[in-house]
């Protein structure tokens, strides 16, 4: 059976990954990996092998706590907009370093979840079953949905060429 500590070692790199690549803020990225790690002590005695692995669990518990701050995030600031007539401009967000800035920007284009399923797939390399259950969708939907949003990035890729 495999222990947290052992999981921790193994997938901290694919957990952190994940979420630099779903926030395209490195900062956020780390404070994020590490609520997830502290929810995954929290949890451990829920985590099954027979269901999934640790890989798996940790994403999806990544994923939670990615959604969670994106929900509180979002709040803050209708909170704000509602006692400040000006919002300071965000700067773009740059989703990992050396990456072209076209790539970069094309990937600025995508939805989030686009974004998360090319990150779950493409940058941590899960298969396509992992994927879908992480997101908590078919692997037939999985499939389909990544076609697209690798489609969407090259025509997105084109036009920044053509541009």
């Amino acid at each position: 059976m495999t222990t947290l500590e052992q999981a921790a070692a193994r997938h901290l790199d694919d957990v952190y990954g994940y979420l630099a690549y779903l926030t395209g803020d490195r900062g956020l990225a780390e404070d994020l990996a590490a609520e997830t790690f502290e929810r995954a002590v929290r949890l451990w005695h829920r985590f099954d092998e027979s269901r999934g692995s640790a890989r798996t669990w940790l994403c999806q518990l990544a994923r939670t706590v990615a959604l969670d701050h994106f929900r509180s995030e979002r709040r803050r600031v209708r909170r704000e907009q509602t006692f400040a007539s000006e919002q300071p401009q965000a700067e773009e967000p740059r989703f990992a370093e050396g990456l072209s800035p076209a790539l970069d920007s094309a990937l600025g284009r995508l939805s989030a979840a686009e974004r998360e399923l090319i990150a779950l797939r493409v940058v941590i390399d899960l298969d396509g079953p992992t994927a879908a259950r992480v997101l908590g969708i078919s692997p037939t939907a999985c499939s389909t949905r990544l076609s697209r949003a690798l489609a969407k990035l090259e025509k997105e890729l084109d036009a920044d060429v053509a541009a």
